[in-house]
């Protein structure tokens, strides 16, 4: 409040406006207060008993003129102080979005110290030496912080589980979700809310890994699980990496899978239509759990014309899906053709 007494008595003396540098000084005087960490409610709220107890006597000019006068320059200076005090708050405002988006960064790319990193993690709710969990969601358009679908989600989190060290967050134009790896609660509403919120997109959640480095890991596995899943043609709308942990051990020795699925599905190719119709005929069958009438159904087939297609496939392959020997080898072959995939793409 210094030099406010002051202003307003050379105002009433003189009737002038306020000066550029008493404009400026208020909004140094405003950026200053937002610093300290004052309310604006208070501070205006100061403003006003000063000018009543400093309201200037003897004023030139007519009562109502000298009144109209005074009362401008309390706007500009209560307008100035303001300003001050908002550009201060943004400016506060753009600096925590910073330190954040750093420390997401860091955080989903194992940079930085690891002592340092958790450290600076406490500061966003969260307890590195715990063990975490990363669900990751997908959608039709890229989100970032301030993207209304991030929000919608975070406010759902926050009105549900309120103070649960969980952080809500964006990366590469995905929706995250950081969760303490004991509350899989969390992690299963954040799925419903995502799933939700982005008309219908997939959401894969990582296992819950320990330390720094396992926040990164449980956000990689979860990367990889909607990768799997939409080479795989998995509709369902939430996948969980431990539910998939046999997918990236097939496709680890990648000329061993192309040999396989080569050597046990390569005749289907001579089929009319090609492979792909009977290579979907086996895919369905077997998540159908090999049951021929839900198979077909899936397929809107009838049943007969559903065991032709497995018959003209054990005539091509030589092997018999109805088989439990057969069909453990040709399940595997249909899995690493949709991993590598075959047809469409040679291998």
């Amino acid at each position: 409040m210094t030099g406010y007494a002051e202003i307003l008595a050379g105002v009433a003396d003189t009737g002038r406006r306020l000066t550029r540098d008493e404009l400026e000084e208020r909004r140094l005087f405003g950026e200053q207060a937002a610093e300290a960490g004052h309310s604006l409610r208070s501070l205006v709220r100061l403003h006003l008993d000063a000018t009543r107890t400093s309201w200037p006597g003897g004023a030139s000019g007519s009562g109502a003129d000298a009144t109209g006068t005074v009362l401008a320059a309390v706007a500009q200076a209560v307008d100035a102080f303001a300003e001050g005090y908002e550009r201060a708050q943004r400016l506060a405002v753009r600096q925590e979005e910073a330190a954040r988006r750093e420390f997401i960064d860091d955080l989903l790319y194992g940079r930085s110290d690891l002592g340092r990193l958790a450290e600076r993690a406490e500061r966003f709710g969260l307890v590195l030496s715990h063990a975490h969990a990363v669900a990751v969601a997908e959608g039709p358009e890229a989100y970032d912080d301030t993207a209304p679908v991030t929000r919608i989600v975070e406010t759902a989190l926050i009105s549900r589980f309120g103070d649960r060290r969980v952080l809500i967050t964006t990366k590469n134009g995905q929706l995250i979700c950081i969760a303490p790896g004991d509350q899989d609660d969390v992690l299963s509403f954040f799925a419903k809310q995502a799933y939700a919120a982005t008309d219908g997109n997939r959401v894969a959640i990582g296992r819950p890994q320990s330390g720094a480095g396992g926040v990164v890991h449980s956000y990689e596995e979860a990367l990889s699980t909607l990768e799997l899943a939409d080479r795989l043609g998995i509709e369902e709308p939430v996948v969980r990496a431990a539910d998939m942990l046999v997918y990236p051990v097939l496709a680890r020795d990648r000329q061993a899978m192309a040999d396989l699925v080569l050597s046990v599905l390569g005749p289907l190719r001579e089929a009319r239509g090609g492979a792909e119709p009977l290579l979907r005929t086996l895919e369905v069958y077997f998540d159908a759990g090999c049951t021929a009438a839900e198979a077909a159904r899936r397929l809107t087939l009838s049943v007969r014309a559903l065991t032709y297609r497995l018959d003209r496939i054990h005539q091509l392959t030589g092997a018999d899906a109805s088989d439990p020997v057969h069909r453990y080898t040709l399940q595997t072959a249909v899995i690493g053709a949709r991993l590598l995939g075959w047809p469409a793409q040679e291998i």
